[in-house]
């Protein structure tokens, strides 16, 4: 494998990630910010779901998973801490649909818009094979 993600002693311990990923393969995957155009759904946490799985898609067109994973990043147009249990409940539900934890290191930022109105979070990836 070429990812070792790894939660190092003086930093918080988050449940849905990893604070640091080592990655030592040769083939660097960067996936396109994913958002929920096939799935039709409005709330935060369907849309984040959905984003999951088309990264899921997105990685295993070009032989990769989730373990291959370095780092996530996830904008939500109008970001709000009390909107984190949505997110937390999309990415648990993509897990489950996956078979996949996905604990890579990743950052969350919140946004004034993305390019449709309809949408309410996009998540892009960079993954490592050897």
């Amino acid at each position: 494998m070429a990812v070792t993600l790894v939660n190092p002693g003086g930093l918080p311990e988050i449940p849905i990630y990893r604070q640091v990923s080592v990655a030592t393969g040769s083939k660097l995957i960067h996936v396109a910010g994913q958002v929920a155009w096939d799935a039709g759904a409005t709330d935060l946490a369907a849309q984040v779901e959905q984003c999951y799985l088309n990264v899921g898609t997105a990685l295993a067109g070009v032989g990769a998973t989730f373990d291959d994973v370095v780092k996530l990043t996830m904008h939500v147009v109008d970001w709000r801490p009390e909107l984190m249990p949505q997110v937390v409940d999309g990415i648990a539900r993509a897990a489950a649909r996956l078979g996949v934890t996905p604990a890579a290191p990743a950052s969350l930022f919140g946004i004034a818009a993305l390019d449709v109105p309809e949408h309410h979070v996009e998540l892009e990836a960079t993954a490592v094979l050897d």
